[in-house]
């Protein structure tokens, strides 16, 4: 466990770098307002967590800025204790109201009043738009509401002096993701997962009887669940208020139904954001839908209103690990923030946590509201961002298909293939890059079975439609295997060669980067190498050099996450009970880490930060203290290969011994339902995007060389496309070796190793977290791409 010493128990000193966050004499307050949205808890408890890890007092205020203004048993101080056991429940424990009180001055003086006996001084919103707001006019007022309660006599003028000024940071909880400046709000994942599950239902019984389906979602004023629901699954239609359908829209809707009905395809799935507008501003309602497609085509169609069950359930793994980031990163803010910090709000851009001016962002999401009104319905999608923007653009190509007639043919032969072990999301990735290649002019070929089937000839053109309602589907439907190139180089590039293959995708994990390795040594004997290749990382483990997320993490972590869940809930009846899980992951340790942190684990063995018997004795003595608390049960979770010696089985012999009479233990290893299941929201989401974008580069590369018979022997011809911090980028494998640990396929420096930390604290362990990127405010626009990126939406 590396820099962790097993003392448990608040800060009492901290590292000396964070010294400057001493919350010595501080006070926080933390409350959840308007709608509820899963994750909420998460939050809160990183919040307490982290505030008494700095040493400042934090207090839970009951019933949003309701429980507020009524004060007494509505503010309570929380202790470590309090927030265990509600990573994992939906809605939040403090509860959430619409409060009018807090609207007029007279509230907001009381509020003031409650809080300042207590000297709480900061305060962590975790809201919308419209309690952010009112938590910045809060702040402004606040220095007046003292005086005024000091003229009253209702508070002594030392306390004016003493608490003068107010800091607030907010966190955005909301499943609509409607605000401005974050890519994803606390909730929205979580919201998808609720989506997601009943289309997927939905699909089976469409197909069976042949019948269309309108569904309605959430989102008022914003269509971002609707758009992302319809990209995850490969919806025929979608209204978002945003981006209304144009004139005459009710006959291209028909007619593209009908198209798709004569092409053998049983089923239509229309989604409808509850706010749908057309471009009059007048509603269109999921009836009206319904009636539409009944009274112009007959097709047998049913309506679906997904309602509150949106906002329920437990928070997905992102949700958790997203708004336990927010949650720290928030105590951090508050306790740099001096009199000068305006109000902030914590987000995420791409995959990086960072600080935004409140009142910025707030201002933009209003503008949205009023370019909708105003009708101007470009600027509205572009003010959403480009996440949104990115969305949309993707889901036009993907859903409508010209006719052929209409795509002007490019001449060039397009292969995909998988490569390696399976991962959930893969098959979006397929369809997206085939429908982008055939709507770009290529012919798209797939390749049966990796490399082994590329060897042996299992080619065949793949069209539009083959691929349709592949996105919902777990595995490889191209079937993937992890033979390396290597072996086969001759026959490949024959196969290349006879089906004359222009360019080549690969949709794969480790073995796909060590095969695009040596595909590009090869390009010197084999000329047929001599194409544009790229490559879209796809692994459970997230082992890809050149990459931050991987397509299949994302449904393992929740795999993971919902089993640690259950397995805590039946330690919970038996009590004094460790459990220890081995997760898969190779020598990456990063489902083992961001299992830990999603599901509250005590400890998480990884390759990446050795461990020594001193490192377990101390640990098992953590676990002897937390037994002799209200909390009477642990988790513990190992990566397979994070030591040759300290096995499995070890670590729960020695657990065992360790902890008789105080614990008893229990192992779990979850292989390879690791590997399975449905593709989760975002892995969807993620592979039809950067496939896609994957696609997009390949089309430019092969303009460039149209009909000069052009060769690719260049490095940045053969490339890995990833995430990388705020970026996409497009990496020649040639400079990535340097960044790879071939003996242990991994990349040298993992950006989640920063938050190891973070896991380590929030199960009471003095680790040293390193504040070294947060700090600074940025403006709403400071995001330019760096010069060879382009901003990363997640």
């Amino acid at each position: 466990m590396g820099d962790v010493d097993s003392s448990s128990g608040s800060s009492g000193s901290l590292p000396k770098y964070l010294e400057h966050l001493s919350g010595d004499g501080k006070a926080i307050g933390v409350l959840t307002s308007g709608g509820d949205a899963q994750g909420m808890n998460a939050a809160v408890r990183a919040v307490v967590r982290m505030g008494i890890y700095v040493g400042a007092k934090v207090y839970f205020i009951y019933e949003g800025y309701q429980g507020m203004v009524d004060g007494g048993s509505n503010i309570v101080e929380a202790d470590w204790e309090s927030v265990s056991s509600i990573l994992q429940v939906g809605g939040t424990i403090i509860g959430s109201a619409r409060c009018q009180a807090f609207r007029s001055r007279e509230g907001r003086l009381k509020a003031a009043c409650n809080l300042v006996r207590l000297g709480i001084t900061n305060l962590c919103v975790i809201g919308g738009d419209g309690s952010l707001t009112g938590a910045n006019l809060f702040r402004k007022e606040w220095n007046g509401l003292l005086e005024e309660l000091a003229k009253n006599g209702e508070i002594d003028k030392d306390a004016v002096e003493k608490h003068s000024y107010l800091n607030v940071v907010g966190m955005v909880g909301s499943i609509d993701n409607d605000f401005c400046g974050t890519d994803m709000t606390i909730g929205t994942d979580s919201a998808l997962h609720r989506i997601i599950e009943v289309v997927d239902a939905i699909m089976t019984t469409a197909q069976s009887h042949q019948r269309t389906f309108v569904l309605e979602v959430m989102g008022r004023h914003c269509g971002y669940l609707a758009l992302v629901s319809a990209l995850a699954c490969g919806a025929d239609w979608v209204f978002l208020p945003e981006s209304p359908p144009e004139e005459g829209w009710e006959e291209n809707m028909c007619l593209k139904l009908s198209e798709n009905r004569a092409q053998k395809k049983r089923l239509n799935i229309i989604i409808v954001a509850e706010g749908a507008i057309d471009t009059q501003n007048k509603p269109i309602s999921s009836e009206k839908i319904k009636e539409l497609v009944v009274k112009q085509l007959g097709f047998d169609t049913r309506v679906t209103i997904l309602g509150h069950v949106q906002r329920g359930g437990t928070p997905s793994a992102f949700d958790r690990i997203l708004a336990s980031r927010m949650g720290v990163e928030a105590v951090v803010a508050l306790m740099e923030a001096t009199p000068q910090t305006p109000a902030c709000v914590v987000s995420l851009r791409g995959n990086h946590a960072v600080r935004l001016p409140l009142m910025e962002c707030v201002q933009m999401t209003q503008d949205v509201q009023k370019a909708m009104d105003e009708r101007r319905f470009k600027d509205a999608v572009q003010l959403r961002g480009r996440s949104f923007e990115g969305n949309l653009k993707t889901y036009k190509r993907l859903a409508v298909k010209l006719p052929d007639d209409k795509i002007p043919k490019s001449n060039c032969n397009v292969a995909v293939i998988n490569v390696g072990a399976p991962a959930a999301g893969m098959n979006a990735a397929v369809r997206s890059a085939v429908r982008v290649g055939i709507a770009d002019g290529h012919r798209m070929y797939a390749v049966y079975d990796g490399f082994d089937g590329f060897a042996k000839g299992q080619v065949k053109e793949i069209k539009w439609g083959d691929v349709g309602g592949w996105t919902g589907q777990g595995g490889s439907i191209l079937g993937t295997k992890r033979t390396l190139p290597g072996k086969h180089l001759e026959k490949i590039a024959e196969q290349m060669r006879s089906h004359s293959i222009n360019a080549l995708l690969i949709i794969g994990g480790f073995e796909a980067y060590l095969g695009l390795l040596e595909l590009a040594a090869a390009r010197e004997k084999h000329e047929e190498f001599c194409v544009p290749m790229v490559m879209v990382p796809a692994t459970v483990s997230n082992n890809v050099p050149g990459s931050d997320f991987s397509i299949g993490a994302d449904t393992a972590l929740n795999t993971i996450t919902d089993t640690c869940d259950r397995i805590k809930q039946s330690a919970s009846g038996t009590k004094r009970r460790v459990f220890i899980i081995e997760t898969m992951g190779g020598y990456c340790g990063y489902l083992a880490n961001m299992g830990g942190l999603a599901a509250g684990a005590d400890a998480a063995y990884i390759f990446e930060e050795p461990f020594d018997i001193r490192d377990l004795q101390s640990n098992v003595e953590h676990l002897t203290e937390k037994m002799k608390t209200t909390i009477q049960r642990g988790l513990v979770l190992r990566n397979e290969s994070c030591s040759v010696n300290y096995t499995t089985d070890f670590i729960y012999q020695l657990y065992s011994e360790e902890g008789k009479g105080v614990f008893d233990c229990r192992k779990n290893v979850l292989g390879h339902m690791q590997q399975g299941g449905a593709p989760s929201p975002f892995d969807r989401n993620f592979g039809t995007k950067i496939s896609a974008r994957a696609m997009e580069w390949i089309t430019d590369k092969l303009k460039g060389s149209q009909g000069t018979g052009k060769k690719f022997v260049s490095d940045d011809s053969i490339c890995v496309l990833g995430i990388s911090k705020r970026d996409l980028l497009f990496q020649p494998v040639a400079e990535l070796r340097k960044e790879t640990d071939f003996e242990h396929r991994i990349p040298r420096e993992q950006w989640w190793l920063k938050l190891r930390p973070l896991m380590k604290i929030l199960a009471k362990y003095k680790a040293s977290y390193d504040v070294s990127d947060a700090g600074k405010l940025e403006s709403l626009g400071h995001h330019q791409a760096t010069s060879q990126g382009e901003p990363a939406a997640i």
